[in-house]
């Protein structure tokens, strides 16, 4: 499975950290030098089940910068999808991308159900 994610983020680190200590093995990915392609993001985005708005990492500074919770309502599906793929610092993290399935940001217990409870 590939984890999108950004060295300096705490959030990633914790995620990082518990798939170790879980022994589930994964290919990280620098979300900000090798930001996930329009395709690679539609395909998450269809496949995650998630309202496109989820994908956008809210908490950041070039969010807030941009002032797109402003932006956001007024944008179709595929202007959300390429803004998202110009700029992996939009994007939240981490993201990791499985078969079937599309995780956003750390939820343990989430995480836990998914690698977890169900032998993943």
């Amino acid at each position: 499975m590939n984890v999108y994610c950004y060295a300096r983020c705490s959030t990633c680190k914790k995620a990082l950290k518990w798939l170790d200590e879980n022994n589930i093995s994964y290919e990280t990915i620098d979300i900000k030098e090798n930001h996930p392609d329009i395709e690679t993001l539609r395909e998450a985005y269809k496949k995650s089940g998630l309202p496109l708005k989820r994908f956008f990492n809210t908490s950041g500074q070039l969010y807030r910068s941009m002032e797109l919770s402003k932006k956001l309502p007024d944008m179709t599906e595929e202007e959300q999808l390429t803004l998202l793929a110009s700029d992996g610092m939009l994007v939240k993290r981490p993201m990791v991308l499985l078969e079937d399935a599309v995780l956003l940001g750390f939820k343990e217990a989430e995480w836990q159900a998914r690698f977890i409870n169900s032998n993943h």
